[in-house]
């Protein structure tokens, strides 16, 4: 038996704020609004082979960069287009250290939290 990730929680100062941002990032849409929580997913809802992401406020300041971040491939368009579209949606470009040389781009979402738009597109 094997388990799979179903869900990812992300704490965050501003849950309405974060889940339109990644919305629009995943082609996701809101499933569940509860106590200041936010559960976004797939239009075909929990339970697929997509996880869901959980925008749980928290006022407790972060320190140091995050153990876990998300990593993102374009589905319809080559890695330059979306990265402009990312751009546009409030995402900021993070300096982790790059060389310059790497196949991926190091972002951050409106709060700071860093991703990594990989070059491989994926079917959608």
């Amino acid at each position: 038996m094997s388990c799979r990730i179903s869900e990812l929680v992300l704490n965050c100062n501003d849950p309405a704020l974060l889940a339109r941002f990644w919305r629009e990032v995943l082609g996701y849409v809101e499933l569940d609004r509860e106590d200041g929580y936010i559960e976004i997913g797939p239009p075909d809802g929990f339970g697929g082979l997509q996880p869901t992401i959980i925008l749980s406020p928290s006022n407790n300041p972060r320190t140091g960069r995050l153990p876990l971040h998300i990593d993102v491939n374009p589905v319809d368009r080559d890695q330059a287009a979306e990265l402009e579209r990312l751009l546009a949606l409030g995402a900021r470009r993070a300096d982790v250290g790059q060389t310059g040389d790497e196949n991926w781009h190091v972002l951050q979402d409106p709060e700071g939290n860093e991703f990594c738009l990989l070059r491989k597109r994926l079917d959608p």
